[in-house]
């Protein structure tokens, strides 16, 4: 009697611990799955800020300010005459 109780105690015990290893596994991979598509989140963000570095370089050249203020403010370089400089 007191044999068939610890066996019931004892498969309980390793029923309870199995459903915990399943459950333990279970999460894992919930939260392996999570870190993944938070990694191609990141690497998602990591190429739009390249693309925007890169958009953000091409704006601020010389050249495209000129090209802008030329075609479209239509201004123009003032006669070297007219260009009156400041000494710091």
């Amino acid at each position: 009697m007191v044999v068939n109780r610890l066996l019931a105690l004892l498969s309980a015990v390793l029923l309870i611990t199995a459903l915990a290893v399943i459950y333990s596994k279970y999460y894992s991979r919930l939260i392996f799955i999570d870190i993944q598509k938070q990694e191609r989140e990141l690497d998602q963000r990591e190429v739009e800020w390249g693309q925007t570095q890169l958009e953000l370089t091409t704006f601020a050249e010389q050249n495209r300010v000129e090209l802008v203020a030329r075609e479209k403010l239509k201004l123009v370089m003032p006669l070297h005459e007219k260009i009156i400089y400041i000494k710091p």
